[in-house]
């Protein structure tokens, strides 16, 4: 399930060879950069660059000997690279090439989401147009409170993306940095020019200042970002999950020939994709988590953080790359009932309509508290015996004495409560990039 909607460059960009291939370019890159200082000769680095190359299988025989993945890949390349190996590595540790091409990595992996979320962007403003004059009812606390328009939920929807699509910039901008700088950063065996020629090949800033590491909360930032985009396509879910519900079933997520809801009910068209969305939000919050705890280190570094890194950090990539892909399909083919947003209108009587009225009596001069006590009085009534609110009002003797039939009937205009729709959309895709 999770191929179907990943992209296949972000399942490859994580993959093991690409790890290695990142790998072997930061190394590539240090043995320019010695040779641009005339530190290793250029015969040498022209066999390094033709020659160097790992083998994965060979790798993790190495690994089984020496518990140590660095030295197994370096022991690789070196196997294919013969007597120039020696210029490999040179001055390095080994988080100075896991860290920076882990940089190279989320870059990579920022730009495929950041594609995903333009790409739903897209479908929530086409959405959004279609629907810009469909009313239904808005909800606070789960009942009827004030006349809506479907197409307002992917507007909001659209700018809670647009704020993640500048998270996810932000965050890539923070991720990206690369480190060469030695076993505890102060550059006891490797200049930092050579540190600035190779972030500077790599398309990377150097870390102003190191330990062994860079610093967690870069990719803490990186993956609460995550969590954050997540959270947003959770709130999506959750919304058509409840609109799918029998008793509202104002909109349905696709459901395709022949699919089958349940084992046990035929007549089932459960939101299962909706479901599977919000579960997948709940795991990419708690990869967020463990990136957070992983900024405390020991003095310039410890390994607590590596183990969880090699799980949270490409799990909540594919992760979120998947959830975008799939709710963008989920809403580009949602099924969309006005008729029955309509009905549901209806249900509540035309109570919508009471801070209205509330508000006419007042303008007629009528304290607040006095006029929030009669529509109360009539609302309640109206709900308890099913009558419609218009009815009760046009009935009611005190409310007559400030507002004629007429004034009543006006009140209840759908458009009033709809008339400035067209500016919240101007302001929200106006303003769009």
């Amino acid at each position: 399930m999770i191929l179907r909607y990943t992209r296949p460059e972000m399942g490859k960009l994580w993959d093991i060879e690409t790890k290695y291939q990142k790998w072997l370019d930061v190394e590539i890159a240090a043995c320019e950069a010695w040779a641009e200082l005339g530190e290793i000769p250029k015969d040498a680095l022209k066999a390094i660059k033709k020659k160097a190359r790992f083998d994965i299988q060979r790798i993790d025989e190495i690994e089984k000997v020496v518990k140590h993945d660095v030295i197994a890949f370096l022991t690789s390349v070196a196997q294919n690279l013969g007597i120039e190996s020696r210029f490999i590595h040179k001055g390095l540790t080994s988080s100075d090439i896991l860290d920076t091409a882990l940089a190279l990595l989320l870059q990579d992996s920022a730009d495929i989401i950041i594609k995903d979320i333009r790409e739903l962007m897209d479908v929530l403003k086409s959405q959004a147009y279609k629907y810009e004059n469909t009313p239904m009812m808005g909800r606070s606390h789960g009942v009827h409170a004030e006349p809506i328009t479907f197409g307002l939920k992917f507007a909001l929807w659209y700018e809670d993306m647009k704020r993640n699509l500048e998270r996810i910039k932000k965050a890539k901008d923070v991720i990206s940095v690369g480190k060469l700088s030695g076993a505890v950063g102060t550059f006891s065996n490797i200049p930092p020019a050579i540190e600035e020629k190779v972030c500077k090949k790599l398309g990377l800033r150097p870390e102003p200042v190191a330990t062994q590491i860079v610093q967690r909360d870069r990719h803490a930032e990186y993956l609460t970002t995550l969590a954050l985009i997540a959270a947003s396509i959770e709130k999506i879910a959750v919304e058509i999950r409840h609109l799918q519900m029998s008793e509202v079933l104002e909109a349905e997520e696709p459901f395709m020939a022949g699919q089958k809801g349940s084992s046990a009910m035929p007549h089932k068209r459960n939101p299962v994709g909706c479901e599977n969305l919000t579960g997948l939000a709940r795991l990419v919050r708690a990869n967020a988590m463990a990136a957070l705890e992983n900024i405390a280190l020991w003095h310039e570094r410890d390994i607590s953080h590596s183990s969880i890194e090699r799980v949270i950090i490409p799990d909540s990539s594919i992760l979120v790359d998947y959830m975008l892909n799939r709710i963008k399909g989920i809403l580009e083919g949602l099924y969309v009932y006005p008729k029955r947003m309509k009905e549901n209108m209806a249900r509540s009587y035309g109570l919508y309509t009471s801070q209205r009225v509330m508000l006419a009596l007042i303008e007629k001069g009528l304290d607040r508290e006095s006029a929030y006590s009669i529509v109360q009085k009539n609302a309640m009534k109206s709900w308890k015996a099913g009558i419609q609110f218009k009815k009760l009002l046009l009935k009611d003797k005190e409310v007559k004495r400030y507002l004629t039939a007429k004034d009543i009937m006006n009140i209840f205009d759908l458009k009033y409560y709809l008339k400035n729709v067209d500016y919240i959309f101007k302001r929200v895709f106006r303003l769009s990039k």
